[in-house]
């Protein structure tokens, strides 16, 4: 899973909504991707993970492209629900396929246009939140 490669990590628009309203920090989510990238994640296949969050209260599912971006993209409580869907899943998976594909020029313009939030790259915060 890991490579040598910079790793970028971003939340989507509406991740980064349900977040602040869980009250889960940016600096939280970066520490959860370094523990993904260690393995300590629920491999759902197709790019899709789902990793626990604030202290196993959440659940978020996160989109890999290429293993260098790792993409926030759902957030549900573990007492809201038990898991996502078989429809669901596969939703997520063509979302991350279709991540897959996307160039630096478009990853640059979702950022310009607010639909993700970089929230950390390699090690370091962008955002301390």
């Amino acid at each position: 899973m890991p490579s040598n490669a910079p790793q970028r990590t971003f939340k989507t628009a509406r991740f980064s909504k349900d977040a602040k309203k869980s009250r889960i920090k940016d600096v939280e989510l970066c520490l959860a991707i370094q523990q993904v990238l260690l393995g300590q994640v629920d491999d759902l296949g197709g790019g899709v993970f789902k990793k626990r969050l604030s202290n196993n209260q959440h659940r978020s599912i996160i989109l890999a492209k290429g293993g260098r971006y790792w993409i926030y993209e759902y957030l549900f409580a573990k007492k809201d629900r038990a898991n996502i869907e078989n429809d669901e899943l596969l939703a997520f998976r063509l979302l991350a396929r279709s991540y897959a594909g996307l160039t630096e020029r478009q990853v640059g313009q979702l950022l310009v246009n607010r639909d993700l939030v970089e929230i950390c790259h390699d090690d370091k915060t962008e955002i301390q939140k």
